[in-house]
């Protein structure tokens, strides 16, 4: 599809309309809750999928053949996992126009599965910042970016935060106690509707601690409403604006490579998995690393404690 009907196809679906049916003929009360029943992520990711899809030449609606020949023309150039959640998108663009999805169509589905065969189901994984890789990431930052990054990395690891998580945290989220401080997380990706959660973040016994580095940025920037992390522009001027999640995988990449570590494996994703690699190669139980992340199950996490455990009594180690 040429970009001016493109063009076309988005001004016919709007944003907001696109995955929300009728808007426009419901009351506006109606409306405004239709818009929170998806986070702006969600949309912006839904949006982004069907672009791509409306791009390549597929319509809506799209008949279960044409589905078929985008995921066929894609296979070798998208990982399984990211064609999957593009259907998804498409499915929600008809189901939103009280259209039947072609997406769960036997032809879809084995399609989808022979690209699995073929090329492969593994998600890529990144590289795990686990506690050692945090320290050394934090040592001797200073000025005012290196002080906003070591309490950014510090936080985030030890809440094992999602970085969308992390820079949605204020001021007002945050309750010192006198073990540490109490983080509460209002909203995150598996808590769309808002209930919340409390993370404990408790004073670390060495000489790095997340607290006292938050607390240190905090007392720098002289913050005391708003957003905890804030962009530094390189006169160390800082904005009223709370980071991007982009800005936290930039960070993590050049911290990891400030040290050595190859920077490509490394995402906002590693402080996360760093912590419960870390907390599993302690051997601390699945349900306190659960409390931590907020998972919702053990199988959630399996994969994480399977890395971090794959020396533990290894045969071939009981062998050699």
């Amino acid at each position: 599809m040429d970009g001016p009907l493109l063009m076309k196809v988005r001004a016919a679906f709007p944003a907001e309309q696109s995955f929300i049916p009728n808007l426009t003929t419901l009351s506006l009360e109606v409306s405004s809750y239709l818009r929170a029943s998806l986070s702006d992520n969600s949309r912006k990711a839904y949006r982004s999928d069907l672009d791509q899809f409306l791009g390549w030449g597929g319509t809506v609606p799209a008949s279960p053949e044409l589905i078929a020949a985008y995921l066929a023309a894609h296979a070798e150039h998208h990982a399984p996992a990211t064609l999957a959640r593009r259907l998804v998108s498409i499915g929600k663009a008809h189901t939103a126009r009280g259209l039947q999805s072609p997406t769960g169509s036997a032809l879809v589905r084995a399609t989808l599965r022979g690209i699995r065969h073929t090329h492969g189901s593994a998600q890529r994984q990144v590289a795990p910042a686990i506690k050692e890789d945090v320290l050394a990431m934090v040592a001797g930052l200073v000025g005012v970016k290196g002080i906003r990054d070591r309490a950014m990395l510090m936080v985030g690891f030890a809440g094992a935060f999602r970085r969308s998580e992390l820079v949605s945290l204020t001021v007002a989220d945050i309750e010192m106690a006198k073990q540490g401080m109490v983080v509460q997380l209002r909203r995150s990706k598996t808590d769309q509707e808002g209930r919340g959660r409390k993370v404990a973040i408790p004073f670390a016994r060495g000489a790095v601690c997340p607290v006292q580095a938050l607390q240190q940025w905090l007392e720098l920037a002289g913050i005391t409403e708003g957003p905890l992390f804030r962009a530094v522009n390189r006169h160390g001027v800082i904005s009223d604006a709370a980071l991007t999640p982009q800005t936290v995988a930039s960070v993590v990449k050049e911290r990891a490579q400030a040290v050595g570590l190859d920077s490509t494996k490394y995402a906002g994703h590693s402080l996360r998995s760093g912590l419960v690699t870390s907390a599993a190669q302690l051997g601390v139980s699945s349900w306190k690393i659960r409390a931590q992340t907020g998972h919702k199950s053990d199988a959630m996490l399996a994969r994480y404690i399977r890395d971090a455990n794959i020396f533990v009594d290894n045969a071939a180690g009981a062998v050699l």
